[in-house]
């Protein structure tokens, strides 16, 4: 027994210093923040919506070389089928962003809320939740991404329903602050 406890410190011993090691090498990294400026189109999956088109925004924290948090609003527009009004939304967002390959290619997670500016026949606001991928230069920032809003109305089966999706394109102009 006195084996196993003189091993298991060890270990915690040897994890410990690892840990200390690896954070006083990473203290050296400059933190920044970055702002961007983009473009969105997507390509709504349900009914009735035809096609959509906005702009964002985005303040992005960078903890580390491969690690940042996002923040991001704008504004999209929803075109809708046979002359119906169009529905507008102003997304609001945090998120996670994972650099990988060279720090050049990102994998996003995002969670919000999506506020409805539509005031005649559309006026909920939803949950929203969008999972990207991307590519990143010091200035440009292209990216795809499934958007989920989770309470906007669609028609399924010739049923009014909730929960549209959407497969969306971003190509943002981006600089350091």
């Amino acid at each position: 027994m006195k084996k196993i406890t003189r091993i298991f410190a060890l270990l915690c011993v040897l994890i410990c210093s690892g840990t200390a090691i690896a954070q006083g090498q990473s203290d050296t990294y400059e933190r920044n923040f970055k702002f961007g400026v983009g473009l969105n189109t997507g390509l709504p999956l349900n009914e009735p919506y035809s096609f959509n088109l906005g702009g964002d925004v985005r303040v992005q924290y960078n903890i580390s070389e491969t690690y940042s948090l996002c923040f991001t609003t704008g504004y999209n527009n929803l075109f809708v089928k046979d002359n119906a009004p169009n529905f507008a939304y102003v997304p609001v967002k945090v998120g996670y962003k994972t650099f990988l390959f060279n720090n050049e290619f990102y994998a996003m997670g995002e969670i919000g809320g999506a506020f409805s500016v539509t005031k005649k026949d559309y006026s909920s606001n939803s949950m929203l939740f969008c999972p990207s991928v991307g590519y990143a230069t010091k200035y440009v920032d292209i990216s795809l991404r499934y958007e989920f809003l989770k309470d906007f109305p669609i028609i399924k089966d010739d049923v009014v329903d909730n929960g549209l999706a959407q497969i969306m394109l971003r190509l943002a102009y981006g600089f350091d602050l």
